[in-house]
């Protein structure tokens, strides 16, 4: 459990707090208080922003915990996931946009290479907001496989874009000849 009061730090304090335990998934129970699993790389990252806390003028705490009613535990965990599948799908809200473009540029007979650069940042960008959020998923999340094997549908929408690309803008190679 994690409390926190930047009261008497910088007012930007308050924010870096704010993103630093969001980043790590932690499930607030009030304003200023928190949990997350006392798994070694959150204890680690907890205890460098508690430090960072305290350096900057505000008090903060870390006080292990343990549930005495499994009930209890199960909801907890049922929250943390119901949060990461929140975000996982938003994920999944948005990756079908970026289906939809390949195919319309495919059927408009834009597939080109700067079209693919386009197109592979943008999935890029999916596959780094889902490792955020995989980061982020302790209990495993009931929606991050459907998630991943969305993005990795698009992954191979996009190969086959880039081989109908490459067809079309160097069609000596669909050919078989060498320059």
């Amino acid at each position: 459990m994690i409390s926190v009061s930047t009261a008497g730090g910088p007012d930007s304090l308050r924010v870096q707090v704010w993103r630093k335990l969001r980043s790590l998934g932690a499930l607030y129970l009030q304003q200023s208080v928190c949990l997350l699993p006392a798994r070694a790389e959150v204890v680690r990252e907890i205890r460098r922003l508690l430090d960072r806390v305290r350096h900057q003028g505000g008090t903060a705490r870390a006080l292990p915990m343990a549930f005495t009613d499994p009930a209890e535990e199960r909801a907890v965990i049922a929250e943390l996931n119901e949060a990461r599948d929140a975000e996982y799908a938003e994920v999944l809200e948005r990756l079908p946009e970026l289906r939809r473009e390949l195919a319309d540029e495919q059927a408009r007979g834009n597939a080109t290479y700067a079209e693919v650069e386009e197109s592979e940042a943008d999935l890029d960008r999916f596959r780094s907001w889902l490792a955020k959020i995989a980061a982020r998923d302790y209990f495993g999340a009931p929606r991050g496989q459907e998630a991943r094997d969305a993005v990795e549908l698009a992954a191979a929408e996009l190969a086959a874009f880039e081989e109908a690309a490459l067809r079309a803008e160097a069609p000596e190679i669909r050919a078989g000849k060498q320059r």
